[in-house]
């Protein structure tokens, strides 16, 4: 398994941002007023990150032999769950970074700066979320294997994560 090449995730972040915030402004000219972001919304986000970096951690732990056994099963699947969390950081940060942009020419008016900073607050939310994942990611990485005495070439190719 590769690890998530991060440009990847400035272009989901990018085509998130701009589809929110033509959504938006669609939904705006319709007479609808945005609300602001829940604080439990960013609360969330960063839980996630604390249980993806704390799962990482025993991963990275195990890779460099300070913790021994570590089930195979649990280390694939913190693999799967730091891909996930980073693309779900680009696709939120793009969602957030859409409305902070559509109120941004409103700032004095209160409840658009309470919305504008809502959305930011999440968006440096889901920002930590996706490189939480980046990290993890590396941190899964199973390091390239010593050359094999007996020759087997049966070895995984370096860089593959676990």
């Amino acid at each position: 398994m590769r690890r998530t090449p991060w440009p990847r995730l400035l272009v989901v972040a990018f085509v998130a941002t701009v589809l929110t915030f033509g959504g938006l402004r669609i939904v705006e000219s319709r007479g609808a007023t945005l609300l602001p972001v829940p604080l439990l919304a960013s609360v969330l986000v960063l839980g996630i990150a604390a249980v993806v970096l704390a799962l990482g951690r025993s991963v990275r732990l195990f890779t460099q032999g300070k913790r021994p056994g570590l089930d195979p099963l649990l280390a694939a699947r913190t693999v799967v769950l730091a891909t996930a969390s980073a693309y779900t950081g680009a696709l939120l940060t793009g969602w957030y970074a859409g409305h902070v942009l559509i109120v941004l020419g409103d700032l004095a008016i209160p409840a658009r700066r309470d919305l504008a900073v809502t959305a930011g607050t999440a968006m440096v939310c889901t920002v930590v979320l996706a490189v939480v994942g980046l990290v993890v990611e590396r941190w899964c990485e199973v390091p390239p294997p010593d050359d094999d005495v007996e020759g087997s070439g049966a070895s995984a190719p370096s860089g593959s994560a676990a």
